[in-house]
């Protein structure tokens, strides 16, 4: 199979949807690799180390996009590339189209063949695919926010962990999967005053066992919101349903109830944010205030770090892209039900129901695609 890596070209993005390791495993396997010119030279992987491999390195999207039967990217096409893309071309990326009916509509009417890393699944119900950029997003999310709550940024001039004499800041995360447990880990390494709100019993059991009383478990009501938003320094958005958008838990008159200079981070807002007040911005103007209140809500977080990042999502993607490329996408999704979850745009129709369902859009499970039949 031919494949193809373009340079990402969403603000601020320097990740790379293969690594040079990546090429080689793909290339030992008896396939090509087309890389566009420049595609990982920010995070120091040259065109050289590409070539060295195996691939091809060429000078413009374009030529990737003609030549390669695969796309691997890491965000979502922009709209430049939407024309590029054609019928039966596969296009594995981070998509998020729940909140981006544009997207949706180009994918539709190119007729490729999209499968989103976010909804890929596992055996275990993990998203497999997603757990490594929310890792990282999960630990930089705190960064970002000890950041933002200085004076300089509009915060609330707090350091996180506090002096001797004076309390920590209290950071609230809503939200224990893998992005707010992994905040939670650095908010206490900070020596904050953590908070976590689930709606899972059970993942609060789990998380109390962990951390014991170092961490501050709460059953998430509307009550426990209103409270515990409405005193904290520092709260992260870290709630996610899986392909669908994200519910708005958090309204404008809590958000204008928080302490002057207080700072949410939206991590959630690559499917549309979890504060009614969220808007998606980027590096190049990461923070906005509203109502007195400090909004961080970049939609592609780990591009800060992208060498980290890179090399965390290449780790879980590469078996699922060798898996298209040995197989070819039909008899790959046949075969694979955790990666038919991925499915969410095939020949023209909306084939994940999360997704068409908060799109207003027809839902055509991916069995019933006609391309995908015996």
């Amino acid at each position: 199979m031919r494949i193809g890596v373009p340079k990402e070209i969403k603000t601020h993005e320097s990740r790379v949807g293969l690594t040079p390791a990546s090429v080689r495993e793909l290339v030992v396997h008896g396939h090509q690799v087309i890389v566009q010119k420049n595609a990982g030279s920010e995070i120091d992987l040259s065109d050289d180390q590409y070539h060295k491999v195996g691939a091809t390195v060429v000078d413009t999207v374009e030529e990737v996009f003609a030549s390669a039967e695969m796309i691997v990217k890491v965000k979502e096409p922009q709209p430049s590339e939407f024309a590029l893309l054609r019928e039966g071309q596969i296009l594995f990326a981070y998509l998020h189209l729940a909140p981006d009916p544009k997207q949706a509509q180009a994918l539709m009417e190119s007729g490729c063949v999209a499968i989103a890393y976010e909804t890929v699944t596992d055996q275990y119900g993990g998203l497999p695919l997603l757990a490594p950029m929310s890792e990282v997003a999960g630990r930089m999310s705190i960064q970002a926010g000890a950041h933002t709550l200085e004076m300089n940024q509009g915060g609330r001039g707090m350091l996180l962990g506090g002096v001797s004499g004076v309390p920590a800041a209290r950071v609230v995360i809503i939200g224990g999967g893998v992005v707010g447990t992994n905040a939670a880990r650095v908010a206490m390494g900070m020596e904050a005053h953590v908070t976590v709100l689930d709606k899972s019993i059970h993942r609060l059991q789990q998380l109390d066992y962990q951390y014991g009383s170092r961490l501050n478990t709460i059953f998430s009501t509307v009550d426990a919101l209103e409270e515990h938003v409405t005193t904290a320094d520092l709260v992260i958005g870290a709630v996610l349903v899986p392909g669908a958008a994200t519910p708005k838990l958090v309204c404008r008159e809590i958000v204008g109830r928080m302490c002057r200079g207080a700072v949410l981070v939206d991590v959630a807002i690559d499917q549309g944010g979890c504060f009614a007040t969220s808007k998606p911005t980027t590096f190049a103007d990461p923070i906005y205030t509203l109502d007195g209140v400090v909004h961080y809500c970049v939609s592609n977080m780990p591009g800060a770090v992208a060498r980290t990042a890179t090399f965390a999502l290449n780790n879980a993607t590469l078996p699922f892209v060798l898996a298209f490329a040995d197989k070819g996408y039909k008899k790959a999704l046949r075969e694979d039900d955790h990666l038919r979850n991925g499915l969410n745009v095939c020949h023209g129709r909306l084939t994940h129901e999360a997704v068409a369902l908060d799109l207003g859009e027809p839902y055509v499970a991916a069995v019933d695609v006609p391309q995908l039949k015996y």
